[in-house]
Protein backbone atom coordinates (compact mmCIF):
# COMPACT_ATOMS: atom_id res chain seq x y z
CA UNK A 1 0.00 0.00 0.00
CA UNK A 2 1.30 3.36 -1.10
CA UNK A 3 0.72 6.61 -1.52
CA UNK A 4 -1.64 8.15 -4.45
CA UNK A 5 -0.79 9.95 -7.14
CA UNK A 6 -2.73 13.49 -7.43
CA UNK A 7 -3.22 15.88 -10.34
CA UNK A 8 -2.65 18.64 -7.96
CA UNK A 9 0.50 19.66 -6.39
CA UNK A 10 1.33 17.68 -3.75
CA UNK A 11 1.51 19.77 -0.68
CA UNK A 12 4.85 19.22 1.90
CA UNK A 13 3.38 16.79 5.49
CA UNK A 14 2.66 18.71 8.44
CA UNK A 15 5.71 17.22 10.65
CA UNK A 16 4.09 14.99 13.32
CA UNK A 17 4.67 15.94 17.15
CA UNK A 18 7.89 15.03 18.56
CA UNK A 19 7.83 11.50 20.07
CA UNK A 20 5.45 9.05 20.13
CA UNK A 21 1.97 9.96 19.71
CA UNK A 22 -1.63 8.00 20.61
CA UNK A 23 -4.03 6.30 17.79
CA UNK A 24 -6.26 9.47 18.92
CA UNK A 25 -3.08 12.19 18.57
CA UNK A 26 -2.07 10.66 14.92
CA UNK A 27 -5.76 11.39 13.80
CA UNK A 28 -6.23 14.54 14.93
CA UNK A 29 -3.10 15.40 13.63
CA UNK A 30 -3.59 13.79 9.54
CA UNK A 31 -5.24 15.58 7.34
CA UNK A 32 -6.90 14.50 3.84
CA UNK A 33 -3.73 15.64 2.21
CA UNK A 34 -1.43 13.49 3.96
CA UNK A 35 -1.11 9.68 3.40
CA UNK A 36 0.26 8.02 6.58
CA UNK A 37 -0.04 4.96 8.91
CA UNK A 38 0.49 4.42 12.72
CA UNK A 39 2.81 1.98 13.34
CA UNK A 40 4.06 1.56 17.23
CA UNK A 41 3.18 5.09 18.05
CA UNK A 42 5.20 6.82 15.11
CA UNK A 43 3.77 7.99 11.45
CA UNK A 44 4.92 5.85 9.09
CA UNK A 45 4.60 7.99 5.44
CA UNK A 46 3.53 6.71 2.17
CA UNK A 47 5.65 6.82 -0.99
CA UNK A 48 4.18 7.71 -4.38
CA UNK A 49 2.61 4.78 -6.48
CA UNK A 50 3.18 4.64 -10.06
CA UNK A 51 0.32 5.17 -12.74
CA UNK A 52 0.27 1.37 -12.88
CA UNK A 53 -0.81 0.77 -9.59
CA UNK A 54 -2.79 4.01 -9.59
CA UNK A 55 -5.01 2.35 -12.54
CA UNK A 56 -5.34 -1.24 -11.21
CA UNK A 57 -6.40 0.70 -7.87
CA UNK A 58 -8.89 2.47 -9.31
CA UNK A 59 -9.98 -0.67 -12.03
CA UNK A 60 -10.76 -2.78 -8.77
CA UNK A 61 -12.37 -0.15 -6.97
CA UNK A 62 -14.35 0.79 -9.84
CA UNK A 63 -15.56 -2.61 -10.04
CA UNK A 64 -16.03 -3.12 -6.49
CA UNK A 65 -18.09 0.27 -5.85
CA UNK A 66 -20.39 -0.93 -8.56
CA UNK A 67 -20.88 -4.63 -7.49
CA UNK A 68 -21.72 -3.66 -3.79
CA UNK A 69 -23.58 -0.75 -4.30
CA UNK A 70 -25.63 -2.80 -7.12
CA UNK A 71 -26.50 -5.48 -4.40
CA UNK A 72 -26.70 -2.93 -1.77
CA UNK A 73 -24.10 -4.85 0.28
CA UNK A 74 -22.13 -1.96 2.26
CA UNK A 75 -19.58 0.74 1.43
CA UNK A 76 -16.25 0.65 -0.39
CA UNK A 77 -13.52 3.33 1.06
CA UNK A 78 -9.79 3.59 -0.46
CA UNK A 79 -6.83 4.67 0.76
CA UNK A 80 -6.24 7.56 3.03
CA UNK A 81 -8.92 5.79 4.62
CA UNK A 82 -7.97 4.66 8.03
CA UNK A 83 -8.65 1.31 10.07
CA UNK A 84 -7.76 -0.04 13.18
CA UNK A 85 -8.20 -3.51 13.15
CA UNK A 86 -7.63 -4.28 17.24
CA UNK A 87 -6.31 -1.46 19.80
CA UNK A 88 -3.12 -3.48 19.88
CA UNK A 89 -2.60 -3.18 16.10
CA UNK A 90 -1.36 0.03 13.92
CA UNK A 91 -3.58 2.54 12.29
CA UNK A 92 -3.57 1.13 8.58
CA UNK A 93 -4.82 2.97 5.06
CA UNK A 94 -5.33 0.17 3.31
CA UNK A 95 -5.60 0.45 -0.79
CA UNK A 96 -9.60 -0.48 -0.79
CA UNK A 97 -11.43 -1.69 1.91
CA UNK A 98 -15.00 -3.38 2.04
CA UNK A 99 -17.16 -2.71 5.17
CA UNK A 100 -20.71 -5.02 5.40
CA UNK A 101 -23.87 -3.28 6.51
CA UNK A 102 -24.18 -5.71 9.80
CA UNK A 103 -20.44 -4.14 10.71
CA UNK A 104 -21.43 -0.45 10.16
CA UNK A 105 -21.17 0.03 13.84
CA UNK A 106 -17.04 0.02 13.68
CA UNK A 107 -17.79 3.22 11.23
CA UNK A 108 -16.27 6.30 13.49
CA UNK A 109 -16.16 9.67 11.83
CA UNK A 110 -12.64 9.36 11.05
CA UNK A 111 -11.75 5.87 10.67
CA UNK A 112 -12.89 2.37 10.98
CA UNK A 113 -12.57 0.85 14.86
CA UNK A 114 -12.20 -2.73 13.42
CA UNK A 115 -11.78 -4.85 10.84
CA UNK A 116 -13.12 -4.56 7.53
CA UNK A 117 -14.79 -7.26 5.84
CA UNK A 118 -12.43 -7.56 2.72
CA UNK A 119 -9.21 -5.65 1.83
CA UNK A 120 -7.09 -5.00 -1.37
CA UNK A 121 -3.79 -4.24 -1.12
CA UNK A 122 -1.71 -3.25 -4.26
CA UNK A 123 1.81 -4.06 -4.02
CA UNK A 124 4.71 -1.76 -4.93
CA UNK A 125 8.03 -3.31 -5.01
CA UNK A 126 8.29 -0.73 -1.60
CA UNK A 127 5.38 -2.16 0.05
CA UNK A 128 6.15 -6.04 -0.61
CA UNK A 129 7.35 -7.13 2.22
CA UNK A 130 5.15 -5.03 4.65
CA UNK A 131 1.96 -6.31 2.45
CA UNK A 132 3.39 -9.58 2.75
CA UNK A 133 4.29 -9.21 5.99
CA UNK A 134 3.61 -7.11 8.66
CA UNK A 135 0.03 -6.06 6.81
CA UNK A 136 -0.99 -10.27 6.41
CA UNK A 137 -0.38 -11.01 9.99
CA UNK A 138 -2.31 -7.83 11.30
CA UNK A 139 -4.77 -7.95 9.17
CA UNK A 140 -4.98 -12.07 10.04
CA UNK A 141 -5.05 -11.25 13.84
CA UNK A 142 -7.42 -8.26 13.39
CA UNK A 143 -9.96 -10.39 12.10
CA UNK A 144 -10.37 -9.04 8.34
CA UNK A 145 -12.38 -11.97 6.26
CA UNK A 146 -10.79 -11.53 2.90
CA UNK A 147 -7.41 -9.81 1.72
CA UNK A 148 -6.46 -9.51 -1.67
CA UNK A 149 -2.76 -8.87 -2.64
CA UNK A 150 -2.05 -7.95 -6.32
CA UNK A 151 1.15 -7.79 -7.70
CA UNK A 152 1.38 -5.70 -11.16
CA UNK A 153 4.84 -5.81 -11.43
CA UNK A 154 4.97 -9.97 -10.80
CA UNK A 155 1.44 -10.20 -12.20
CA UNK A 156 1.07 -12.60 -9.31
CA UNK A 157 -2.82 -11.91 -7.37
CA UNK A 158 -3.38 -13.95 -4.17
CA UNK A 159 -6.60 -14.49 -2.19
CA UNK A 160 -6.95 -15.11 1.20
CA UNK A 161 -9.65 -16.49 3.32
CA UNK A 162 -10.17 -16.23 6.66
CA UNK A 163 -11.25 -19.29 8.52
CA UNK A 164 -12.80 -20.42 11.70
CA UNK A 165 -9.46 -20.44 13.61
CA UNK A 166 -8.37 -16.87 12.23
CA UNK A 167 -5.85 -18.45 10.17
CA UNK A 168 -5.41 -17.41 6.23
CA UNK A 169 -6.00 -19.63 3.90
CA UNK A 170 -5.36 -19.47 -0.03
CA UNK A 171 -8.63 -19.58 -1.84
CA UNK A 172 -8.83 -21.30 -5.12
CA UNK A 173 -8.45 -19.86 -9.16
CA UNK A 174 -10.24 -22.32 -11.02
CA UNK A 175 -8.60 -23.75 -14.11
CA UNK A 176 -9.87 -20.84 -16.37
CA UNK A 177 -8.35 -17.93 -14.14
CA UNK A 178 -11.23 -17.07 -12.15
CA UNK A 179 -11.34 -16.24 -8.60
CA UNK A 180 -14.94 -15.99 -7.09
CA UNK A 181 -14.95 -13.80 -3.18
CA UNK A 182 -16.46 -15.83 -0.55
CA UNK A 183 -16.87 -11.83 1.16
CA UNK A 184 -18.96 -10.90 -1.64
CA UNK A 185 -20.93 -13.77 -2.76
CA UNK A 186 -21.55 -13.28 -6.40
CA UNK A 187 -18.29 -11.82 -7.58
CA UNK A 188 -15.48 -13.15 -9.74
CA UNK A 189 -12.96 -12.12 -11.26
CA UNK A 190 -10.63 -12.99 -14.00
CA UNK A 191 -6.81 -12.71 -13.48
CA UNK A 192 -6.38 -12.13 -16.90
CA UNK A 193 -8.01 -8.58 -16.33
CA UNK A 194 -5.49 -7.30 -13.91
CA UNK A 195 -2.96 -7.40 -16.19
CA UNK A 196 -4.27 -6.08 -19.34
CA UNK A 197 -2.67 -2.88 -21.38
CA UNK A 198 -4.82 -1.30 -21.32
CA UNK A 199 -6.81 -2.91 -18.47
CA UNK A 200 -10.77 -3.76 -19.46
CA UNK A 201 -13.42 -1.36 -20.25
CA UNK A 202 -15.40 -0.90 -16.66
CA UNK A 203 -19.23 -1.37 -18.66
CA UNK A 204 -17.56 -4.37 -20.57
CA UNK A 205 -17.31 -6.18 -17.38
CA UNK A 206 -20.08 -4.84 -15.82
CA UNK A 207 -21.89 -6.41 -18.60
CA UNK A 208 -20.09 -9.91 -18.05
CA UNK A 209 -21.59 -9.49 -14.60
CA UNK A 210 -24.50 -8.76 -15.97
CA UNK A 211 -25.54 -5.69 -13.52
CA UNK A 212 -26.14 -3.46 -16.71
Amino acid sequence: MTQEISSKPLSVPTPPPPGKMTYEQFLDWLDEDTHAEWVNGEVVFMTPISDQHNDLGGFLLALLRHFVEAHELGIVRYEPSQMKTAPELPGRAPDIFFVAKENFQRRKKTHLEGPADLVVEIISPESRARDRGEKFYEYEQGGVREYWLIDPVRKQAEFYHLGKDRIYRLMPIDKDGIFCSAVLEGLWLKLEWLWQEPLPPLLRVLKEWRLI
